[in-house]
C-alpha cells in the first residue's frame, strides 16, 4: 500500500531499514523526486523540525592550483544575500525564522546544512535555494569575508597545531590537491574574485555528484517537492578535475616555535574506505590510540609516564588516499623521549597485535557506543550522509555493529603488521628548537 501511495505522488520508495539506536527503531526510506533527485529520508514527529544535510563532490580539493582557499571562501559567501536579498536582509530573513543554514568546504566534498522549524520548512527550502542557484556575491560582504578568512590565517600561522597539520600536510602530499591549504594563503584569497567564485560553484554545484539525507517532521512527498525546488535547477553534470589517488609520503620535519610545549604529528598510510581489512584495521587502530583513555598509547604516554596530557590516533579515509594519523604535545626536552615511546608501542602493536581481552574491550565500545551516533536528528542526518558519501549502503547501521563483531584476531593482528610497520614514518615536531 505505501508503495502504491509513494507511486501516485511521483515518488520512488526503494528501500526501508530499520534501526534501534536508544529506545526506538529508525527508519530510513530511499525518496526520488518526481525529477529523479534521490535522497534518504527519516520521518521523526517527536520534535517539529527538520534537519537537510547534504553534500556536492568537491571540496577543498578542487581549488584551482593558483587559488587555494577559494571553496572556503565560498561557503562564508552562499548566506551572504542572494536573489533579492543582500547580505544583511538575508540574514534578517533567517534570524526571524530561526533557520540554521551553513555551509562547509571539506577537503573532497562541498557540504551545506539546513536545520529548521516545521512550520518555516517552506520558507527554509526556499531560502536554500536562493543560496545555491542566485547567490549575489556583492562587493560588500566579499570584502568582509575575505579580511576575515585573511585574519585566521595570519593567526594560525601562531598556532603550534595549525603549523603542524600544514606542515604534515606538505610533506605527505608533496604536489597534490591535498597538500594546498584550505583556507588558503593571504596571497590567494588577496586574488579571488567574484568570477572565480560563480566559477566554481557553477562547477561543483551539479545533480550527479549530489548526496542528501532529510530527517524530521517530513514526509516523502514534501521531501520530493523540496528536492526539485531546491536541487532540480542546478546543472545536471558537475565539471570536476580529476584527483590522482596518491599514497601518503614519509619523512620528517621541524619546525622552530617559541611554544611551552612541542606538538608532535605523525602518521603513515591507512586503508581505504573500500578495502576489505578496513573493519580490522578501525578495530586496531581504535586499541592503539583512538580509544582516548582506554588506548595502548594513553596508557603508556600519559598514565604511566605523564609526558603528555593526551595523545591518539586517527583514521582519514580520504577519496584519493588514506592515512593513519597521531598527535600529542610534550616538552621539548622530552620529545626525543615520546617519539621513541610512539615508535615503540606502534612496533610491538605491528609484531604481536592486541590480546583477546583487548580486542573483546574494543568491541564492547565501539558496538554500544555506536548509538550515540543517533540520538538527535542533526547527528542521524550527519551519519546518514556520512553513509551515502562512503558507498556503505543504505542498509549499513543494521550491518556494522555486526561487522564489528566479526572482526577476529588474527584479522586485527594483520591489520596492524600492515598499517602500524610505517605507522611513524611521517614525524613532525613543532615547537622550540633548543631541547636543553
Amino acid at each position: 500500500m505505501m508503495a502504491n501511495l509513494l507511486a501516485r505522488l511521483g515518488l520512488a520508495f526503494i528501500g526501508l531499514v530499520i534501526l534501534a539506536p536508544a529506545s526506538q527503531a529508525i527508519e530510513i526510506q530511499r525518496v526520488v523526486s518526481p525529477g529523479g533527485i534521490e535522497a534518504w529520508l527519516v520521518e521523526d514527529y517527536a520534535v517539529p523540525i527538520v534537519a537537510v544535510n547534504f553534500a556536492f563532490s568537491g571540496g577543498t580539493s578542487q581549488d584551482p592550483a593558483d587559488r587555494p582557499g577559494l571553496a572556503n571562501m565560498l561557503s562564508g559567501l552562499l548566506d551572504e544575500g542572494a536573489g533579492d536579498l543582500d547580505s544583511k536582509a538575508f540574514q534578517a530573513k533567517l534570524n526571524d525564522l530561526s533557520i540554521g543554514l551553513s555551509f562547509d568546504a571539506g577537503r573532497d566534498d562541498f557540504f551545506g546544512t539546513l536545520k529548521t522549524l516545521e512550520e518555516n520548512k517552506d520558507e527554509a527550502f526556499s531560502m536554500l535555494a536562493l543560496s545555491l542557484q542566485k547567490p549575489r556575491f556583492d562587493a560588500e560582504p566579499i570584502e568582509r569575508i575575505r579580511a576575515q578568512i585573511q585574519v585566521s590565517i595570519n593567526e594560525s600561522k601562531k598556532d603550534p597545531e595549525s603549523v603542524a597539520s600544514a606542515t604534515i600536510r606538505a610533506t605527505a602530499y608533496p604536489g597534490h590537491p591535498y597538500a594546498q591549504p584550505p583556507e588558503g594563503t593571504v596571497e590567494s584569497i588577496a586574488a579571488i574574485s567574484a568570477d572565480d567564485l560563480k566559477n566554481y560553484r557553477e562547477r561543483i554545484f551539479a545533480r550527479d555528484h549530489l548526496n542528501v539525507a532529510v530527517v524530521g517532521a517530513i514526509d516523502a512527498k514534501s521531501v520530493g517537492a523540496m528536492l526539485d525546488k531546491v536541487f532540480g535547477p542546478l546543472p545536471a553534470k558537475g565539471k570536476l578535475t580529476d584527483i590522482p589517488d596518491t599514497i601518503p609520503k614519509g619523512g620528517t620535519a621541524e619546525v622552530d616555535m617559541p611554544n611551552p610545549q612541542t606538538v608532535i604529528t605523525f602518521g603513515g598510510p591507512g586503508p581505504r574506505r573500500d578495502a576489505p581489512d578496513f573493519m580490522a584495521a578501525f578495530v586496531a587502530n581504535h586499541i592503539l590510540g583512538g580509544g582516548t583513555f582506554s588506548s595502548r598509547l594513553y596508557e603508556e604516554v600519559r598514565e604511566r609516564r605523564g609526558l603528555a596530557y593526551s595523545v591518539g590516533t586517527m583514521m582519514l579515509p580520504f577519496r584519493h588516499s588514506a592515512a593513519i594519523s597521531g598527535n600529542t604535545a610534550t616538552r621539548a626536552d622530552r620529545v626525543d623521549e615520546t617519539v621513541g615511546l610512539i615508535k615503540s608501542e606502534m612496533a610491538r602493536m605491528a609484531k604481536d597485535g592486541p590480546t583477546e581481552e583487548e580486542l573483546a574491550k574494543a568491541k564492547s565500545f565501539l558496538v554500544g557506543s555506536y548509538a550515540l551516533r543517533f540520538d538527535s536528528s542533526s547527528k542521524i542526518a550527519r551519519q546518514l550522509l556520512a553513509i551515502q558519501l562512503d558507498n556503505l549502503g543504505i542498509d549499513y547501521i543494521n550491518k556494522r555493529n555486526d561487522m564489528v563483531d566479526a572482526v577476529t584476531l588474527d584479522e586485527v593482528k594483520q591489520a596492524s603488521q600492515k598499517y602500524f610497520t610505517d605507522g611513524t614514518s611521517l614525524i613532525v615536531r613543532v615547537g622550540p628548537h633548543d631541547k636543553s
